[in-house]
């Protein structure tokens, strides 16, 4: 049975399958694991994964862009805070968009939505046998590739908790190395004789708005967390108070975090069109700051993020694909939990084939891809607000204008600037794979003849 009411925070019912306990998930996800799984994914050190290629593409004003991709994500986030309060399911954009708009806009939404979250496991993968394979190059890529994820795999069909706790351990190992590279960074820049302008990382010769932009947009894959944290609520006990407050300090947290190291990595190697290889900059950038050892500490600290990352990326994912599973957009084999665990194993082991891509695709192709897909969730989440409370609960008076109105207005404003300010590429591939979710969508309507199945809701 369907209830409306006219508040802000209504009261809100589970799925009908809550009767049967297959289709329900454990409520095993606490405030601190929530903020561990959501920075986990963004991986604390993942600044270095485009840092090459975005400070050449800004000219070396790395962490102004970081702070203008701050901004709109924190609007964004605040966002996703609201339409968790309205619908505590799994499914993320899908489930807020289809809430709003209707199920084949929301379809659309979720498809998009799967392209950054399919590849992003992916580009975990593609990172781990690119890095181990050059430390130990006899030991080529698709071992490393493979390995990891058949290992990931395994760790998510046993449980949300073991993820949880493996994770406690791989994101405090990148926050201990956050703060060695920062003190290893001042005590360079207090050994060079030339004076240090600490301003210079901000604003300097070859200062672009248009550049700093495009690399800004590309950055927005950097922030892919706290929409992971969302895809939680049904394991999430009281989801309509956590998932929002963890969703901002995930926000916040891996922004400063990505803030900081830009900053530092940037005034100890501000020649940056000296790079010998984008892709690797950041290894210039330790063995300037601290020699080969902390190479080496770079090395395994940046691949442990990265299967940190891997790890709750397809956790993340999966729930997505169980979510459009039980409503029918998908083939119902996605929305069945099983195992005493209760996890979307279908979609777990499809997530885990599809990464296979990951040895023979690039990075700067998987970058490209991922940043248009989250992009256009970003933006269609923040108009959901809109329609959700001012449209259809017709909340009215100021405080609900500046709330519901107001601030996600300028989260779509600024994450739709963002992605018009992106390279030809990324509109080349995310319009195809739009374009196939189209054809998708098409036939599961017989040409828009048929609605998609609906997901009822019951007391």
């Amino acid at each position: 049975m369907h209830t409306t009411t006219t508040t802000a925070q209504p009261h809100h019912p589970q799925p009908a399958s809550a009767s049967n306990p297959s289709g329900r998930f454990r409520k095993s996800m606490g405030m601190t694991a929530l903020v561990l799984f959501g920075l986990a994914y963004m991986v604390p050190l993942a600044v270095f994964t485009t840092y090459g290629l975005v400070t050449q593409m800004t000219k070396g004003h790395l962490p102004i862009a970081y702070l203008l991709t701050l901004a709109a994500m924190l609007l964004t986030a605040y966002s996703y805070g609201r339409m968790v309060q309205a619908h505590p399911y799994s499914g993320s954009v899908y489930t807020y968009t289809r809430k709003a708009f209707g199920s084949h806009f929301g379809f659309i939404a979720g498809w998009t939505l799967l392209l950054d979250y399919i590849f992003l496991p992916l580009l975990s993968y593609l990172l781990i046998g690119i890095y181990m394979s050059e430390y130990f190059p006899t030991i080529h890529a698709w071992v490393w590739v493979a390995g990891s994820i058949a290992l990931v795999t395994f760790l998510n069909l046993i449980g949300i908790e073991s993820i949880t706790r493996v994770n406690w351990v791989l994101v405090v190992a990148q926050l201990v190395f956050i703060v060695v590279f920062v003190a290893l960074s001042i005590r360079h820049m207090d050994s060079q004789a030339a004076p240090v302008s600490l301003l210079a990382p901000f604003h300097h010769e070859g200062f672009s708005v248009p550049l700093i932009m495009t690399g800004a947009a590309v950055l927005c894959l950097s922030f892919l967390g706290f929409d992971a944290v969302s895809t939680m609520a049904e394991e999430t006990s009281n989801p309509t108070r956590r998932i929002p407050q963890a969703i901002l300090a995930v926000s916040l947290i891996g922004g400063l975090l990505f803030l900081v190291v830009s900053y530092f990595a940037q005034m100890v190697f501000p020649d940056w069109a000296s790079f010998a290889d984008p892709d690797s900059a950041s290894v210039d950038v330790m063995r300037r700051v601290g020699g080969e050892y902390l190479v080496t500490a770079f090395t395994a600290t940046y691949v442990a993020g990265c299967f940190a990352s891997a790890m709750v990326s397809q956790a993340s994912v999966s729930r997505v694909l169980f979510a459009m599973g039980r409503d029918g957009a998908l083939p119902r084999m996605f929305g069945q939990l099983v195992t005493r665990k209760r996890v979307p194993a279908t979609a777990i082991l499809l997530v885990s084939l599809l990464s296979l891509v990951a040895l023979f695709i690039t990075l700067d192709t998987v970058a490209n891809m991922i940043s248009f897909g989250a992009l256009f969730a970003f933006s269609a989440v923040n108009l959901a607000v809109v329609k959700h409370y001012l449209v259809d609960q017709q909340l009215r008076g100021v405080r609900n204008g500046l709330l519901y109105g107001a601030i996600p207005a300028l989260g779509f404003l600024s994450t739709i600037w963002l992605w018009t300010s992106l390279s030809s590429m990324s509109f080349a591939i995310g319009l195809s794979w739009m374009g196939v979710g189209f054809l998708c969508l098409f036939g599961l309507t017989k040409a828009f003849r048929v609605k998609l199945p609906e997901l009822h809701m019951a007391e």
